[in-house]
């Protein structure tokens, strides 16, 4: 076994222990980091096994995009963040052991590519398709179903997602664009007449001048 095949072993077990740890963690935070650190060993198994625009396109559209995107869905749900907002250095442990993760996994994968590097010799005459033309070729000629069917899943969670955050709740206070849209001027500003009185004057006090 060699040292690109025990790299890889390494990032897939990392990948399947932080997996884990995301859907057991009660902490969202926890969790987030948890899955940051996911995206982040399966990107360097893709790069170990040679598929090197998948591993930089997980981590620029995955770590990057995604990542924001499930940080607003964990803000808008029922979540009480104000205990989280307190003693946020108790988060700081496990955010140095992701990031010493993600540093190891960086400098073993800087080995793994000096190796492959140095041991592969170029050749004039080699017919080797770049990665990105032969996925975009096995993508849209061998699995264009499997493709189209994930859009859709990714479409119909989009929908339940935008319909959970829309849903009525009892106490909280939202807004109706049609009502707001129909409103007329008379509903928001009445004029009303009023007769003006004068004020009576005040009587002189007793024995004043």
């Amino acid at each position: 076994m060699d040292f690109p095949q025990i790299a890889f072993l390494l990032f897939a077990a990392t990948a399947v222990v932080a997996a884990a740890a995301v859907i057991s963690l009660r902490n969202p935070v926890h969790a987030v980091l948890c899955l940051v650190l996911t995206f982040f060993s399966v990107a360097c198994t893709w790069i170990v096994a040679g598929a090197e625009f998948l591993g930089v396109a997980l981590i620029l559209v995955y770590v990057g995009a995604v990542m924001v995107l499930f940080l607003f869905v964990v803000m808008m749900l029922d979540i009480d963040v104000a205990p989280l907002r307190r003693n946020y250095v108790r988060y700081l442990p496990l955010g140095l052991a992701v990031s010493v993760v993600m540093l190891a996994e960086i400098v073993t994968l800087i080995g793994v590519r000096a190796k492959l590097a140095a041991s592969f010799v170029p050749n004039a005459a080699s017919t080797e398709l770049p990665n990105t033309v032969w996925l975009a070729r096995t993508l849209f000629s061998g699995f264009e179903l499997p493709f189209e069917v994930a859009a859709v899943i990714l479409t119909v969670a989009v929908v339940a997602a935008v319909m959970l955050t829309l849903r009525h709740r009892g106490g909280v206070r939202t807004q109706d664009p049609a009502w707001q849209s129909g409103v007329r001027a008379s509903d928001r500003v009445r004029m009303v007449r009023m007769e003006s009185v004068r004020p009576a004057t005040p009587a002189a006090p007793p024995g004043g001048e």
